[in-house]
């Protein structure tokens, strides 16, 4: 069984101290969070835009990526790093487009949005699927992965690692955004530095593995003997097409994808929510340099995990049930750290899944207080009692998320690709209501509950459909390929850009309907000065897409 030594757990405990001390500090620096519900859920007004920044990487980042890419990154390669790098063009875009409309209709839940763009039902179901969503399956999963690899890593008993991830994300969630927003800054350096600290031993035992010295050296040696696995778009006949599927990946489902979840999730925009524009964007765009560097961390050593393993190393190690599984690759890596170094990286994993709970957390008590509880259960409650039931919920919701984890089978489903794609099947009805919300006035309350409900079944028939219907009729299309069991299926990627015309083709038609009978629509403010950049904005942006433009024409 893996152990950490003494060492470990002493740089361990520093980092607790001085994320637990620096919370404590902010916590009583700003008693107004106690109070105010803005202040307390969404730091209104008091986030810089690096803790802004920093925030959005540290609530996106947990043991999907870490353990999950780093899987795919041994089985597929580079390729999956588009998760990444095509966030960091799709944070550009929220940037320019959406948090000018976010700000201007003083929006500060995503309910909220639905209920002041379409109607009160629309926003009702949507907070309710939302929180059902957060609670059942984003806490528990973030939980339960996370318990599990720091279990694999420290020998620590599963239950106990997933209680005191929980204890420490809630001390952290009860201190408001504002405490989530300031300790994440500091958990994002332990992330990083932790991430890179694995990146540069892997690079080096690969180097070592050919006799030379060096991650340089380690690197080119990487892309020598896996060369295959440094093509960022894969071709019909590579056998992780049905997962990332070619051009898709830059103009199709991908981009339904990022824009759903950096631009329409509640747990990712109320970082920039409290903020003015100039500060959200700048917040915004500094997280999207930071993610042009996580591949660096997440996927390279799973490349580097696969070059080992093709040279004889980790054979027993990557078995799981007697078949090789990818998401042991990161642990594996983990554990051949020096003392100390493994304290290090276990403090990163752990910064990343607290502040991943904390976040999720604090999104789940905010649309649970303002827009059901404040709205709907006790319309008169004050600031004060609004904050309460907020520290409320949050208990109750990592309580829930405890209890059940374990008995939803989490740990057999999968790592990074499981979650990609279960999100997907709401992302592209969700997404299209958003968008048809945002820039096209005649959009209906029913077009929005057709984009709602209809996208999830039309995505779940397109799911389901290979089970029933032999799709090899739409190869030579090009729109359906042979998964592992020869079953010929649509890769889920396109199956959501098929599912987001859909639902905009009946999204259209049916507000074209209801406004030639009469129908009055609820239009946001929108107007051309509103999305005017700034000479620095527009600097960092253009840096940003021309780093991406280099490094898909290299790894093409």
């Amino acid at each position: 069984m893996q152990t950490l030594s003494t060492k470990d757990y002493i740089v361990f405990f520093l980092y607790f101290v001085i994320i637990v001390g620096y919370g404590l500090w902010i916590y009583n620096r700003k008693k107004k969070a106690q109070t105010s519900s803005n202040d307390y859920f969404l730091a209104e007004g008091s986030l810089t835009w690096w803790a802004i920044g920093a925030s959005l990487i540290a609530s996106n980042i947990s043991a999907e990526q870490f353990i999950g890419m780093s899987g795919s990154g041994f089985k597929m390669g580079l390729a999956i790093a588009t998760y990444e790098w095509m966030s960091a063009a799709t944070l550009v875009i929220v940037a320019v487009f959406f948090m000018p409309v976010y700000l201007k209709n003083k929006i500060f839940t995503m309910p909220q949005y639905l209920n002041k763009r379409y109607n009160s039902t629309v926003a009702m179901i949507m907070a309710v699927f939302w929180l059902l969503l957060y609670v059942l399956v984003n806490l528990t999963s973030i939980l339960y992965l996370g318990a599990l690899a720091i279990s694999s890593i420290s020998g620590l008993d599963i239950t106990f690692c997933m209680v005191f991830l929980a204890l420490f994300a809630v001390m952290i969630s009860l201190g408001g955004m504002k405490v989530i927003g300031y300790t994440d800054v500091i958990q994002v350096f332990f992330l990083i530095l932790g991430g890179l600290v694995t990146t540069y031993l892997a690079l080096n035992l690969v180097s070592s593995e050919f006799g030379t010295t060096g991650v340089i050296n380690g690197f080119h040696l990487m892309t020598t003997h896996a060369n295959d696995h440094f093509h960022m778009i894969f071709d019909k006949n590579n056998p992780n097409y049905i997962d990332l599927p070619g051009l898709s990946v830059l103009i199709g489902g991908m981009l339904i994808i990022n824009l759903n979840y950096w631009g329409c999730n509640q747990y990712i925009t109320q970082r920039a929510l409290g903020a003015d524009l100039k500060t959200a964007r700048g917040g915004i765009l500094f997280a999207g340099f930071l993610k042009l560097l996580m591949p660096v961390i997440v996927v390279l050593p799973g490349i580097a995990a696969y070059v080992l393993y093709q040279n004889g190393h980790f054979h027993t190690e990557m078995l799981q049930d007697g078949t090789v599984n990818p998401d042991r690759a990161y642990p594996i890596l983990l554990n051949l750290l020096p003392v100390g170094l493994k304290g290090l990286s276990f403090a990163a994993l752990t910064a990343a899944i607290v502040a991943s709970l904390a976040g999720k957390a604090n999104s789940i008590a905010t649309i649970f207080t303002l827009d059901i509880y404040k709205n709907h259960i006790n319309v008169e409650s004050n600031e004060k009692r609004l904050v309460k039931i907020g520290k409320i919920t949050i208990f109750s919701a990592m309580l829930i998320a405890v209890v059940i984890a374990p008995f939803l089978g989490i740990n057999k489903k999968g790592g990074f690709q499981f979650i990609q794609e279960c999100t997907g099947l709401v992302s592209p009805g969700v997404f299209a209501m958003f968008i048809m919300g945002f820039f096209w006035k005649k959009t209906t309350s029913n077009a929005a509950l057709f984009a709602m409900i209809g996208g999830l079944l039309f995505s779940i028939l397109f799911t389901v459909m290979p089970s029933f219907i032999d799709l090899d009729f739409l190869h030579p299309m090009g729109f359906s390929v042979p998964n592992a069991n020869g079953v010929y299926e649509i890769p889920f990627i396109d199956r959501m850009g098929f599912v987001f015309i859909i639902c905009i083709l009946g999204m259209g038609i049916i507000s074209l309907y209801e406004t030639k009978k009469g129908v009055r629509t609820n239009g946001l403010e929108v107007d051309k000065s509103m999305f005017k950049l700034s000479p620095s904005f527009i600097v960092g942006m253009v840096i940003i897409l021309a780093v991406l433009a280099a490094l898909y024409t290299v790894f093409w």
